[in-house]
């Protein structure tokens, strides 16, 4: 019974939270967690500014290693990206922030592999993103994204702090 009643206890306070969401023009927020891939589990840091209402651009970087027998992958991806903030138009809750874009990478792809056909190259790339963040507080929450193409293709969870 106590712990029914701390629960309802925190779910009502985080309710009650005054979090602002998305970024307001001139506003900075840092990103980092872990990606989902075929290629290995990507490590990512980013930084998202915004630069008009509803509208932020962003900077991310990313690191994950991949190896099989015969066979090992260092990837770093780097990433630009805007996006889209739906809030206003849709009339979600400040606590929430739900949000799709697009981005461009680059790939720097460092294999081992005795077999050259498993070798991968670096270069360029082009991806679309969907993606929510949950506003525990004004300046702290965690996030959920999907995609493709990007640096951590096939997802990311993380958390955000808002300056």
């Amino acid at each position: 019974m106590k712990k029914q009643i701390l629960l309802l206890g925190a779910l009502f306070a985080f309710g009650l939270t005054n979090a602002q969401a998305p970024l307001e023009k001139g506003d900075t927020q840092l990103n980092a967690g872990f990606g989902i891939s075929g290629w290995g589990t990507p490590v990512y840091a980013g930084v998202d500014y915004g630069i008009a209402p509803n509208i932020t651009v962003g900077a991310e970087g990313s690191f994950r290693s991949y190896s099989q027998t015969g066979f090992k992958s260092s990837i770093i991806g780097l990433q630009a990206n805007g996006n889209y903030h739906f809030n206003e138009i849709l009339e979600i809750p400040s606590e929430w922030d739900v949000y799709a874009g697009a981005s461009t990478n680059y790939y720097i792809w460092n294999t081992d592999s005795r077999y050259e056909s498993l070798a991968e190259g670096s270069g360029f790339g082009i991806g679309i993103q969907i993606g929510a963040r949950y506003f525990f507080s004004k300046t702290f929450g965690i996030n959920l994204e999907g995609g493709g193409g990007n640096a951590t293709s096939g997802g990311k969870l993380g958390i955000t702090y808002k300056f």
